[in-house]
């Protein structure tokens, strides 16, 4: 699967066919997803992203539905997926990451690369561009962010041809790429040598001209001294001019790649021209967007402070952003540094910074007002987390006395006061850290480099030790020994500050900062798996004496937990405080308070009634806790409680290891004991029965009423269409008597449902629509959706059977909708929508359908709904002349069904073998394959008439076409007795032999034979 954003919005399968995508709002959801790098991206926003201030009654719901909507106009539910953080993309290749990935792959930039060599990658890449980046979604706040990197990259790699052009001695046209962006001064040099060089030195000298006056009056600055000395190059007409200087500003200025180039100035020495900013030795990555928001957030506010977690790159951040400040036109008083770091007192550091002596003449704090106050000056004020408060009262004080003075702050938490702006500095997106350790240890991307980026969280510090370690170990060593990151990050530059030369340190230094319940809070949060609520925070880290709402808050402003709804920690800080909470010998009490938590939290779950959807996505962001939660002292509650959440998640395999291992870890003790026992034991022989596997006995005798009744459902709910079918009807009358004495209409209403489907297996169309109506009613007055579909099936099928085909597809689709939106037996209701494209002989979106269900029935370990998906598609098959394929698909079934007893399915998937053999000319086989249809459809008169029209199919292409006459009109009594004659849509085979057979016996004979057999 292809993505387009390189221009308008287009998708393409692998095959390069284009993919519509037609809805506006799905549109929106596929850019959002994709202008975030794919994702994974939070419900919320996504929400936010399509409605904005204006969201539909039930966002939730109207999301998930539209993703649904993508999913099929992608053409795989699996391309899309959802998970505890959110919605991501996968499987899926996007032009604008193909784009980054030739602009940063490693091919030479010397003139020896040749055509084959850099100037062809970059032509490549460029190639890639269809018109502006997200053209549909220029006014969307998603798009706005990556539409100006994307653009800022694209000038940056016209700009790195151009120069290889000229390098090259090619022409070079870039007198309109001037004309659009006039105040970009690398492309104007750029202009200006490729007019030289074609002997237009007056166009050259104009150029120059034009772009001074441009930026003295847009930006009241001068041109960069290399553009500069280009100038006066020209106006020397220097033989010896260059196409490229190689002194160290004119490297940075004309460096492949930087988008800052043409835009950051360095001291070049001249008079007012102040700062003491150090040069950057290696290339920022990644952070080219927070460059400039940062640079324009100090052309509108006088205090911006940058707040993020340690060693996020917050000081490369603010010394990127100020150097690019430097000119005197912009701050004559100069941009200083101040390194807080060692500082005891703040005012000091700023005096020696910028060169105020701290003498006995008077207070500091004023003296440094009074020299701030004279010129236009801005100052970094770097690492305030160990000096916080003191830090804002010296730069509040300075703010009101200076007003020439801007500040920009860098820290763990934000200052706290008046008008300060807070740019919080997130860790680095998935292609961007990728970029960063591949720079830094000399690599290729790949997937083990992708998980080492996502398990250090995309942190610079950690992602730059950990390439030091990649030329030792390897790239697979590394990430294989994360687990003992702190033992294997524990050296780095030895010219870094100590607190950043190991990934210890680096946390250390917030962990001394910390007050002593903060410390604890902090750790406690380390029981959590993928975040908590703040409900959970306050329970599991509860301490007498301790506010946990108040710590909390002040956590997440020293930036070492991530704001709610969901507190999370990096996964280096939570690894960080696992040590800490066995240091203070509290990992078992937080553990088994962790695991109480969850416990209660799935045991008070609402998955019947309408809160159902609520609580299934409530569940889904608390997985991984109540995966950690089930080594707690109590799994038989958690698996009991967690149980139908499983399956109605078609998470079976979870559901099965997890009953199974809870089973495993406790014995039978006392009475409540031997319940919770026998129920968790009936939850692991249902789930296992759905994986088509056999299940092990239920300890019947050690359940209470409402156990029995769940084990009278469940159990036939899930085989229903296989094994005894009296056994079954007996099952659901227990179940049905258990549930009217607990007064449970829930289980009443899913036994009726139950039962509906059984009465179709015998025949009994009027029990089958009584109690799916019965059932329909209750689960729809609960607003329980899973019900509502359970009863809706057995209608659909009704619908079909007497040939609604309209009315079985509107049902179809209703379900389809409601199991979308519930995550739950999703391929069931795809493959009943395929069989209605099936009857009225759309075999593409049949086959489309039934392969959609046939995945998702597989990556769920869905037994039952992978055999109906690829019964469909062996119909589809063999109604399109595919014979041996409908044979292939169909005969690996049969000894799963025979060994589950699956009749009638066992039946169908015979007749239909039969059919197929029968078409293809061989008599014999067809004979023999309808005789053991008809053995074991007896009982079942639907599945005996079935197998009746293939034996007549089989005598008729024998040459005995008496007897198939008569068997046909026996088929026909057959299917009236029960009231379910053939619809037209199923008609096909009858007619096909009736045809035969009438013409071989004559229209008299044929009739007579028929009467016969009726």
């Amino acid at each position: 699967m292809r993505i387009g954003v390189l221009g308008p919005l287009e998708a393409w399968s692998d095959a390069g066919a284009p993919l519509r995508v037609p809805d506006r709002k799905v549109r929106v959801l596929l850019a959002a997803l994709v202008a975030r790098d794919g994702g994974p991206v939070p419900a919320d926003r996504l929400i936010d992203d399509l409605w904005g201030d204006r969201p539909p009654r039930d966002p939730a719901a109207t999301l998930q539905a539209r993703v649904s909507q993508l999913r099929r106009a992608l053409g795989s539910p699996s391309l899309v997926r959802h998970g505890p953080s959110g919605y991501r993309l996968d499987g899926v290749t996007v032009d604008a990451a193909l784009f980054r990935t030739l602009l940063t792959s490693r091919v030479p930039v010397s003139p020896g690369g040749g055509a084959p060599g850099r100037a062809a990658v970059v032509e490549e890449a460029l190639a890639l561009w269809r018109g502006p980046a997200y053209a549909d979604f220029a006014d969307e706040g998603f798009a706005t962010a990556e539409i100006a990197r994307l653009g800022e990259q694209r000038l940056t790699a016209l700009e790195e041809l151009s120069e290889i052009r000229l390098t090259l001695g090619e022409p070079v046209d870039l007198g309109t790429l001037v004309a659009e962006q006039p105040l970009r001064e690398r492309l104007t040099a750029l202009h200006m040598r490729a007019l030289y060089r074609d002997g237009r030195q007056s166009e050259a000298l104009a150029a120059f001209a034009a772009l001074r006056a441009r930026l003295a009056e847009e930006l009241g600055v001068d041109p960069a001294p290399e553009v500069r000395d280009l100038h006066q190059a020209i106006l020397r007409q220097d033989p010896s001019l260059p196409t490229r200087r190689t002194s160290p500003s004119h490297a940075a200025l004309f460096q492949p790649g930087s988008s800052q180039a043409g835009a950051s100035r360095t001291v070049d020495g001249s008079p007012g021209a102040r700062t003491n900013l150090p040069a950057p030795v290696t290339d920022l990555i990644g952070r080219d967007g927070d460059v400039a928001e940062v640079r324009a957030l100090l052309g509108e506010r006088r205090l911006v402070t940058l707040a993020g977690p340690g060693g996020v790159g917050k000081t490369r951040l603010a010394v990127a952003a100020a150097g690019g400040l430097t000119s005197p036109e912009v701050y004559p008083g100069g941009v200083w540094l101040v390194e807080l770091i060692g500082a005891g007192d703040v005012a000091e550091a700023i005096a020696g910074a910028i060169g105020v002596r701290d003498d006995a003449s008077g207070p500091l704090l004023p003296r440094l007002a009074r020299v701030l106050a004279a010129r236009r000056t801005l100052l970094v004020v770097d690492n305030c987390e160990h000096l916080v408060e003191q830090a804002a009262e010296v730069v509040s004080a300075l703010l009101k006395a200076a007003p020439g003075l801007d500040v920009l702050v860098t820290g763990q938490e934000p200052l706290g006061v008046t008008g300060e702006h807070v740019r919080v500095v997130p860790p680095l997106s998935g292609d961007a850290a990728v970029r960063l350790f591949t720079d830094r240890a000399g690599i290729e991307p790949g997937p083990a480099v992708a998980a080492i980026c996502e398990r250090l969280d995309g942190i610079p510090l950690a992602l730059e030790l950990a390439a030091t370690r990649v030329r030792a170990l390897g790239v697979e060593a590394l990430a294989a020994r994360l687990d003992d990151r702190f033992r294997l990050l524990n050296s780095g530059m030895r010219d870094a500050p100590a607190r950043q030369r190991t990934l210890r340190a680096m946390i250390d230094w917030s962990w001394e900062l910390l007050s002593g319940p903060e410390r604890i809070v902090l750790r406690r949060l380390a029981a959590h798996a993928d975040g908590c609520t703040l409900e959970a925070a306050e329970e599991v880290c509860a301490e007498p004496g301790v506010d946990v709402v108040d710590v909390l808050v002040r956590l997440v402003q020293r930036s070492l937990v991530t704001p709610g709804p969901r507190y999370r920690l990096l996964e280096s800080v939570s690894a960080y405080c696992v040590e800490r909470l066995r240091e203070a010998g509290e990992d078992d009490l937080i553990r088994e308070r962790h695991a109480r938590h969850y416990t209660r939290l799935a045991e008070r779950a609402e998955l019947r009634g309408r809160r159902q959807r609520e609580w299934l996505t409530r569940l889904d962001q608390e997985s991984a806790n109540f995966r950690r939660a089930l080594a707690g002292p109590d799994p038989l509650r958690l698996v009991n409680a967690l149980a139908w959440y499983w399956f109605l998640r078609g998470r079976l395999g979870e559901a099965r290891r997890s009953l199974a291992a809870a089973l495993a870890s406790t014995g039978p003790e006392a009475a409540v004991g031997r319940q919770e026992r026998a129920r968790a034991a009936v939850w692991l022989a249902g789930v296992t029965m759905a994986t088509g596997e056999t299940a092990t006995p239920v300890p019947y005798e050690d359940l209470d009423l409402g156990g029995r009744a769940l084990a009278g459902w469940f159990l036939s709910h899930v085989r229903w269409a296989y094994g005894d079918l009296a056994a079954h009807e007996e099952a659901a009358g227990r179940a049905l008597r258990a549930y009217e004495e607990l007064g449970d209409r829930w289980g009443v209403a899913a036994v009726l449902a139950l039962r509906s489907k059984l009465a179709e297996r015998r025949g009994d169309l009027p029990g089958m629509r009584r109690d799916a109506e019965r059932s329909l009613a209750i689960f729809r007055e609960l607003g329980d959706g899973w019900g509502q579909i359970e009863a809706m099936d057995s209608l659909d099928r009704l619908a079909e059977k007497r040939g609604d085909y309209a009315e079985a597809e509107r049902l179809r689709h209703e379900e389809l909708k409601l199991a979308e939106e519930l995550g739950s037996e999703v391929s069931f209701r795809l493959s009943a929508v395929g069989r209605i494209a099936l009857l009225a002989g759309d075999h593409a979106r049949a086959d489309d359908y039934h392969e959609r269900a046939r995945r998702l029935a597989v990556e769920q370990s869905y037994k039952s709904a992978e055999e109906h998906a690829e019964l469909g598609l062996a119909m589809s098959a063999r109604r399109q002349g595919r014979y041996e394929r409908a044979e292939e698909l169909l005969v690996r079934w049969l000894g799963w069904l025979r060994e589950v007893g699956g009749t009638p399915g066992l039946a169908f998937f015979l007749a239909e073998l039969g059919f197929a053999a029968e078409q293809r000319g061989d008599a014999e086989t067809a004979l023999a394959l309808h005789r053991e249809g008809y053995d074991a459809a007896l009982g079942e008169p639907r599945a005996e008439a079935l197998a009746l029209e293939g034996l007549a199919g089989a005598y008729s292409l024998a040459g005995d076409p008496g007897r198939a006459a008569t068997l046909l009109g026996r088929a026909a009594a057959l299917r009236e007795a029960v009231g379910t004659p053939l619809a037209h849509g199923e008609r096909h085979d009858v007619d096909r032999i009736t045809a035969r057979t009438l013409a071989a016996l004559g229209e008299e004979r044929f009739h007579q034979a028929y009467g016969s057999g009726s």
